[in-house]
């Protein structure tokens, strides 16, 4: 299989991290992950997430095939990533997020082993570029910057010095001006549910 990407430009290794225990494993999130996703989800961002604009892109949609992970530290959920299809101005892309680690298993490389994972699997699936609402210092480290999405706009409120892109495929954001939005509907997509804490 051709890769769209350049493997020395992509600075992923597959392995994890110095640092994070050995029993610490990245995996397909399965179906019974949901209620500690949501928990987990809860207690990193609280309920305004469901308020943030990147979550207009989600709404009533299932991640992208084989990118939703889940790190798992023996059976304890303690980490989630997703990425989602969208279009950038028509183009086909992804949309990361929201990744988020229990506090228990923060700075140990939890979250940048999640993030090498899901840009491996999103390039070796032929996805050619991947967009996401973030800090720039922590998804700078990983190629994402924000002069990729200067002629993107989302639909709603954004801090444009967080709102960046990584380009699996070289130039694959060149040019590109418009609104992003979801991928094109189809089967098998879902109604959103909203999952709390009990009290």
């Amino acid at each position: 299989m051709t890769l769209l990407f350049d493997p020395a430009r992509l600075t992923i290794a597959r392995a994890l991290p110095v640092g994070v225990a050995k029993s610490v494993r990245i995996e397909d999130e399965r179906p019974s992950d949901i209620p500690a996703r949501e928990a987990l989800l809860d207690d990193a961002f609280g309920e305004e997430r469901f308020a943030k604009t990147c979550q207009r892109l989600r709404d009533g949609r299932r991640p992208a095939e084989g990118l939703a992970l889940a790190a798992r530290d023996g059976d304890e959920l303690i980490g989630t990533l997703r990425c989602w299809r969208i279009e950038a101005a028509a183009r086909p892309a992804l949309l990361l997020g929201p990744l988020a680690v229990a506090k228990s298993h923060r700075s140990i490389g939890v979250g940048s082993a999640l993030m090498r994972e899901a840009l491996w699997r999103a390039a070796t699936r032929g996805h050619r570029a991947v967009l996401l609402v973030g800090d720039a210092p922590y998804y700078g480290r990983f190629g994402f910057e924000a002069s990729l999405t200067r002629g993107l706009t989302l639909p709603g409120p954004v801090d444009r010095d967080r709102f960046l892109a990584f380009e699996l495929a070289p130039g694959a954001l060149a040019g590109a001006k418009g609104e992003v939005t979801p991928a094109r509907r189809r089967s098998g997509e879902i109604k959103p549910r909203i999952f709390h804490r009990a009290a």
